[in-house]
């Protein structure tokens, strides 16, 4: 086989001549000394292209071209001028130098950076046949003494000095091209395409599968056996070295429990010391806490303190205005009375001037009767009635007006009463609310305190008793599920802001409790009415017990910026989260601290998916389409700050016990109103009835005098004179009552003016009052914030104590586990000094060793020869693992045979077609000359017939080459030699004398067309030896002719060279 290198230069070989290439690899110089019979020789500068080197036998031109071959690699034996390299060293001489210069430009250029544009291989031969190599570089530098390095440039360049091609010698010239027979040119055709080499290759790699499968099969038995072998010997090894392994495992494993416990040790540690970091990295959090709820306070206070200042400035104003706003009252009041005092008096004036005109009117008739019954006889008995009928209607008349007064007064009266009953009842009604207000503050109030040692006790008094009971009755076995209660006390916030819109959301479901099925509701129903006979009982829901939560992420509402209930609560026990999902939806309701925004989430557009409702932290219910204020105020079961709640309370209780007040003094002052209205109604009515009864007499006394016959009267003076006094009567009346009336116009425009100011007065004050209230609230509400922050910062700085206080407890606890540690690990490495990594237990350890000290004892026992069949296994191992070895390397061996084999006869096969190439340039060759000839390949016989005819046409007859002249038949050769140069590649040719044998014609034929050849292949190098005249070239500066001296030889003989071109 040959290396990759000959697969490579034969690649480069088969490339068509008309490929641009470079001129790297081309001869530039070469000196000789010491060599073969020449002293010094050169050095002979090389044209790029075509190169002559004249001169007569013995000059030098073989010594040249064996110092070529020799130096580029080629052997003694391929130059046929010796044997061996020794034999190249001149007589007297210890060595013999060649120096080759080969150009390195272009793009084939080996190394450029390195060698520079020449690369110089100096050869040394000793006298012993040893050779030496120096690569230098263009500016002399050796670069390597390698022979590798020589085959490396030789393949760049795709130099092959034993290619008959690339170097043809005189030797291999008469041997292939002027032998006869057809085999010799078909072994010369083969050699100069390599192809030769590849077939001997192939046969030999061939060769070599064939013997190495013998092998494989002869020892796949062998193998059988020696595994047989094997397995027998390492059956009786197991057996005996299951000792050896116990113990080694023995020792192990007691390793491994000294590091284990180390192990266990450093794992507790480790905990320990994340926790400790984590600690000392959140005591950093805490001092940022405090000094946060620090500022908070100090904010607080300050904000309390302007609100403070703003309602003592209301108080003052207010205290300001209440003398003044009772004495505008007083005088409303004054102003009041004698408005009422002038209505009566005008009402008096306006009934006596009705009596007055009725006194007239019926005084005018009776004159006028009287005068018409003047003639009639009238006596002392009838004047006497008609005087008493007169005076009886007068005084009926009087009564009439002084009944109708009263009838007035007595309106008044009861109107008055009545408005002050219906503001009675009214306050009545807002006193009892705001009863019912104070004693469900005071309960809460009392609850709250209760709840500073129990917080139970915020949802009922009873409430610690009963849970007890449940607790008994539940261990006595008589519930199937202990029930869950109250559900308020089971839940904790998130964030306490939003405890009274979760109250209010949640209501009596708060006290409520849950029960798996109803035997279990009726104990506890039965358990209620022990515990709490006369209170309220709370709520019980009765629903299945389910261990996990309800899935209710299709029907949940997902907002990002607000949460619903169900994630605003903690939750522990599922069924409690389940009790309230179920009874009241708090997965689908949302809760948002402003109001606004809970309006705009709600009712600005279509609401969230699956929300139902939602809540603002004042308590607010928002629906999509609706929304109800809360009733409560404040957060009577959920709010955290227990102190926070009872302060609030104690204020409030304190506001509602002075309004409290502030209503009994307005309930007196209405009683006291209602008895005096009440009195003066009562003798209004009995002087009524006075009055009625005396009118009931007169009017009946007046019935009896009217039926009595009446005599005429006949004196009219006495009448007359009492209808001019009635007359100045009622024109008296009239300017009494116009003044009256003035006078009572005056009162009601100074009362109503009174009135006015008064209710002004009033309203200034009710609204600084309303302002007080609001500040009063804003007050609260920031006292409230001043209570939270000190108790957050109170609460942040007991846990930054604590947290303190438990670094250190956890730094000496680290501390003192770090010293057992470190004993442990000094006992671990006396017993094992290398650490061991376990993953096993202790304890599985310590169970192992012990079963293992059992197993040892056993074996121990029981064992025998060792030694001898430890021997025994090693040795039958060790044979048959050889022999795998070798059965292994040599299936590789043939598998890589077989791969090398199909790429070369795949390449092989290819490459035949060079053949019809080299056909094709030999006919073009003969051409022109005129020739013409046949070029047959028999591979199969491996013959090579060359047929040429001297004339032309097809009439001729082609003439096998041994019937052509001596001149014809090198000029054949030498179109063969030219055809082959077309079909293989090379930086260079050489041919020694091959025109040796020519007459002047063909010698003259032949050169031109090699020149010819050579013109076509600019990049190419051509160097011919001939020691005939070249006086016939032509003038080319492609052309160099170097000559070589004549050869003295009894002086040094010296070379010369033509320094011109020709």
């Amino acid at each position: 086989m040959t290396s990759c290198s000959s697969t490579s230069r034969l690649c480069k070989a088969v490339q068509g001549v008309s490929e641009v290439a470079s001129d790297a690899g081309i001869v530039e110089s070469i000196t000789l000394k010491n060599f073969m019979c020449h002293s010094h020789l050169g050095p002979f500068t090389f044209g790029s292209n075509v190169n002559f080197v004249v001169g007569n036998n013995g000059s030098g031109k073989s010594a040249v071209l064996t110092a070529l071959i020799v130096t580029l690699g080629g052997n003694a034996h391929a130059t046929n001028r010796g044997l061996s390299l020794k034999g190249f060293v001149k007589e007297g001489e210890s060595s013999a130098d060649v120096s080759i210069t080969l150009r390195n430009k272009g793009r084939d250029a080996f190394k450029s950076e390195v060698y520079g544009p020449a690369i110089t291989v100096d050869l040394r031969i000793t006298r012993e046949g040893l050779r030496t190599y120096k690569l230098r570089s263009k500016s002399g530098q050796i670069v390597s003494t390698k022979k590798e390095e020589l085959l490396s440039i030789l393949d760049n360049f795709n130099i092959q000095v034993n290619n008959p091609v690339s170097v043809l010698t005189q030797e291999m010239s008469k041997y292939f091209l002027h032998s006869k027979g057809e085999g010799d040119k078909y072994k010369f055709f083969m050699k100069s395409t390599q192809l030769d080499q590849m077939r001997e290759d192939f046969l030999h790699i061939k060769t070599t599968k064939r013997i190495t499968e013998e092998k494989v099969e002869q020892h796949g038995q062998y193998l059988k056996d020696l595994k047989q072998k094997y397995l027998e010997k390492e059956e009786r090894f197991k057996n005996l070295s299951s000792l050896d392994e116990m113990e080694t495992k023995l020792e192990e494993l007691q390793n491994q429990m000294a590091w284990v416990l180390v192990q266990d040790m450093e794992n507790e540690l480790k905990p320990l010391k994340e926790k400790l970091q984590s600690d000392k990295h959140s005591t950093e959090k805490y001092d940022a806490k405090v000094e946060e709820w620090k500022n908070k306070v100090e904010e607080a206070e300050g904000k309390y303190r302007q609100i403070e200042e703003r309602l003592e400035g209301i108080t003052q104003q207010v205290q300001e205005l209440q003398p003044e706003s009772a004495q505008l009252k007083s005088e409303a009041r004054e102003k009041n009375a004698v408005l009422n005092s002038s209505e009566v008096t005008v009402h008096r004036c306006r009934a006596h001037l009705r009596d007055l005109e009725k006194d007239k009117a019926q005084l005018s008739s009776r004159i006028n009767v009287l005068k018409l019954s003047i003639t009639q006889k009238s006596g002392a008995e009838s004047q006497d009635r008609m005087e008493r009928v007169e005076q009886l209607k007068a005084e009926l008349e009087n009564m009439n007006h002084q009944t109708s007064t009263l009838e007035q007064q007595i309106d008044q009266y009861r109107h008055a009463c009545s408005r002050a009953t219906e503001e009675q009842g009214k306050i009545k009604r807002e006193q009892d609310v705001f009863q019912k207000s104070i004693d469900a503050n005071r309960r809460n109030l009392q609850n709250m305190e209760s709840s500073r040692s129990n917080r139970l006790r915020r949802f009922g008094e009873h409430m610690p008793a009963l849970l007890t009971a449940i607790d008994e009755a539940g261990r006595k076995g008589q519930f199937r599920q202990k029930p869950r209660g109250p559900l308020g006390h089971l839940i904790r916030l998130k964030d306490p802001e939003l405890a009274l819109a979760v109250e209010v959301c949640l209501k009596g479901q708060l006290q409520a409790f849950t029960c798996d099925n109803h035997d279990d509701e009726k104990v506890l129903q039965g358990l209620m009415s022990k515990v709490c006979p006369n209170a309220r009982r709370p709520a019980i829901i009765t629903s299945h017990f389910l261990p996990r939560v309800h899935d209710t992420r299709s029907r949940a509402v997902n907002h990002p910026e607000f949460p619903s209930v169900l994630h605003s609560l903690e939750i522990e026990d599922p069924v409690v989260a389940n009790c309230l999902i179920d009874q009241r939806g708090i997965e689908s309701i949302l809760l948002i601290k402003n109001q606004t925004d809970a309006r705009r989430v709600m009712q600005g557009g279509a609401p969230p998916r699956n929300c139902s409702q939602a809540f603002s932290k004042d308590g607010d219910q928002v629906f999509n389409n609706r929304s109800y204020s809360a009733e409560q105020t404040r957060a009577n079961y959920l709010s955290g700050d227990v102190e926070e709640e009872i302060r609030h309370l104690q204020k409030e209780l304190e506001n509602q016990e002075a309004q409290a007040t502030r209503f009994q003094q307005q309930m007196g002052k209405l009683d006291d109103d209602v008895k005096q209205n009440d009195g003066l109604l009562r003798r209004a009515q009995v002087e009524e009835r006075t009055i009625k009864n005396k009118a009931a007499k007169i009017k009946l006394e007046l019935s009896e005098l009217q039926n009595v016959e009446e005599p005429q009267s006949e004196d009219l003076n006495p009448l007359e004179e009492e209808l001019q006094e009635i007359i100045s009567k009622i024109s008296s009346k009239y300017a009494e009552c116009d003044e009256a009336q003035a006078q009572m116009a005056d009162c009601k425009a100074a009362y109503e003016k009174a009135e006015q100011k008064y209710k002004q007065h009033k309203e200034q004050i009710f609204t600084a009052a309303e302002d007080a209230e609001h500040v009063k609230d804003e007050l609260s509400k920031t006292d409230q914030d001043v209570g939270k922050c000190k108790h957050h910062k109170k609460h942040y700085d007991e846990k930054r104590t604590a947290h303190l206080r438990s670094i250190q407890a956890l730094e000496g606890n680290l501390e003192s586990k770090e010293q057992e540690l470190q004993t442990s690990v000094a006992k671990a490495t006396e017993i094992c000094p290398e650490r061991v990594e376990v993953r096993r237990t202790a304890r599985s350890l310590d169970n192992e060793i012990s079963h293992l000290n059992v197993k040892i004892s056993t074996q121990q026992r029981q064992q025998g020869n060792r030694d001898e069949v430890v021997r025994q296994y090693h040795e039958a191992l060790q044979n048959y693992k050889n022999m795998a070895m070798q059965m292994k390397n040599l299936n590789g061996f043939i598998q890589c045979l077989d791969g090398v084999m199909n790429q070369r006869l795949q390449v092989y096969s290819e490459l035949r077609f060079l053949s019809a190439r080299c056909k094709y340039y030999f006919d073009s060759t003969l051409a022109q000359r005129g020739y013409t000839g046949s070029m047959t390949f028999n591979h199969k016989s491996e013959t090579l017939s060359i047929s040429v005819q001297p004339g032309q046409g097809s009439s001729v007859e082609l003439s096998d080459m041994r019937s052509l002249s001596g001149g014809e038949r090198s000029f054949s050769t030498v179109c063969f030699v030219v055809s082959l140069w077309a079909i293989t590649e090379a930086p260079f040719r050489c041919l020694d004398e091959f025109d040796v044998f020519m007459d002047m014609v063909n010698r003259r034929i032949s050169m031109d067309m090699m020149l010819k050849v050579a013109s076509g292949q600019r990049y190419r190098q051509f160097i011919f030896l001939t020691p005939q005249s070249i006086s016939s070239l032509p003038q080319s500066k492609n052309i160099r002719i170097l000559r070589l001296k004549d050869p003295d030889r009894g002086i040094k003989e010296q070379s010369s060279q033509d320094g011109d071109d020709e």
